[in-house]
């Protein structure tokens, strides 16, 4: 079955253990992320409250770890890297390949890309202020900022899946219903 990945990246102004820490300790990930419950541990199960659940595939410790991506019918999966930058920064670079599918043809990448792209903002904003309070995600994603940042993601993964190759009409349309999906917001008949 074809299937696509989106990958993302950043550099964040932390250590590769502190990075390492915070996107594998199940105590730190609410703080930027989601709560998460399980076995976090290869072969382990994990449950995010409110959103995906599935299984730990893979753990090199402070290097990778692989997991399985279970969201409703869907099954995707998601490779999470983190390297040492130099300098006191690390790098972390997150691939989230899905079958393509129904849900690929109306959300097309920003389906993963947004909610991924909010999830390493929180994590940017968390490393930079560890007494930081994360938001509510509805409030959030309802707030002036937040339809701005969800807007701009979402056209963002619609150019790069023109770059890719899709239609550009496609990709406008699927831009525009990620956005309503994360947003709340209806979108306009096509």
């Amino acid at each position: 079955m074809p299937a696509s990945g989106v990958t993302l990246a950043r550099s964040y102004a932390t250590t590769l253990e502190d990075l390492w820490d915070a996107v594998t300790n199940g105590e730190r990930i609410p703080r930027w992320f989601a709560p998460v419950s399980g076995e976090l541990q290869p072969g382990g199960r994990y449950q995010i409250e409110g959103n995906a659940g599935g299984e730990i595939t893979a753990c090199e410790a402070q290097s990778h770890y692989a997991f399985t991506w279970v969201f409703g019918e869907f099954v995707s999966w998601v490779d999470v890297g983190v390297a040492h930058e130099g300098s006191g920064h690390a790098r972390l670079t997150l691939t989230h390949t899905a079958h393509l599918s129904e849900h690929w043809d109306t959300y097309g990448p920003g389906a993963v890309g947004v909610g991924w792209e909010m999830g390493f903002l929180g994590l940017a904003l968390y490393l930079a202020e560890p007494n930081w309070s994360k938001p509510d995600d509805m409030a959030f994603a309802t707030s002036p900022d937040g339809k701005a940042f969800i807007t701009g993601s979402s056209e963002g993964w619609g150019r790069a899946a023109v770059a890719a190759g899709t239609n550009p009409e496609t990709a406008g349309a699927a831009a525009r219903q990620t956005t309503a999906f994360y947003t709340g917001e209806e979108t306009e008949p096509e």
